[in-house]
């Protein structure tokens, strides 16, 4: 009997995935307002019915969908994170500051900053993108600390690193209207000279 249900239960694991990577997309290309079960389902290749197999409601779709995207977003950044530590010298730093910024870019967080959007103005929503958005912030700040190899322990490191995070997420922002890829280059130049500076400064603390 289980050679028979595992098949059906690939197919059903494998149509979940699809609706859940149509409904980033579709968040992404249109916002919240049209991306309607049907819209998700038509570009998922899957019946309506068969959307709401998986998942009932509108709501029950994006909260899934809240979580796949942050998941997504913290496995871009882990993938990110093992070649980094190979680099030695300057090009770790520039690399790092890279990765970290493109985090911010992509499509992954265009979709996210939609998800922000809708759970400003639908309840269901809010408490599920909150409390997800909160432990991609921790995770993404642990991460940058790994990456860039920051010790926290020195006064301001632990500042410096968040504002540097709060500028991509600011440059992410300013790409969604125009392509931001040239100053976005001279921003990551200058953050990559400064967390150096900084980073780098002989510590002064003791035993």
């Amino acid at each position: 009997m289980g050679t028979v249900s595992a098949p059906k239960q690939d197919r059903s694991r494998a149509t979940r995935q699809r609706l859940l990577e149509a409904a980033v997309e579709c968040l992404a290309e249109h916002g919240w307002a049209g991306s309607t079960v049907s819209v998700v389902a038509e570009r998922a290749g899957v019946s309506r019915g068969a959307a709401q197999h998986h998942f009932r409601t509108r709501e029950d779709l994006f909260t899934a969908a809240v979580e796949y995207v942050a998941e997504q977003r913290l496995v871009a950044l882990r993938g990110a994170l093992a070649p980094i530590q190979l680099i030695a010298g300057p090009a770790r730093m520039y690399g790092a500051v890279q990765e970290i910024v493109g985090l911010f870019t992509g499509p992954l967080f265009r979709a996210a900053l939609q998800l922000w959007v809708a759970a400003a103005n639908e309840e269901q929503l809010r408490a599920q993108v909150t409390d997800l958005e909160t432990r991609v912030g921790r995770e993404v700040h642990r991460m940058a600390v790994e990456l860039l190899g920051a010790d926290e322990r020195r006064p301001g490191v632990r500042e410096t690193v968040q504002g540097f995070l709060d500028m991509a997420r600011g440059l992410g922002l300013a790409n969604l209207l125009t392509d931001d890829s040239a100053r976005r280059e001279r921003v990551v130049a200058h953050w990559e000279g400064a967390l150096r500076e900084l980073l780098e400064r002989p510590s002064s603390l003791t035993g």
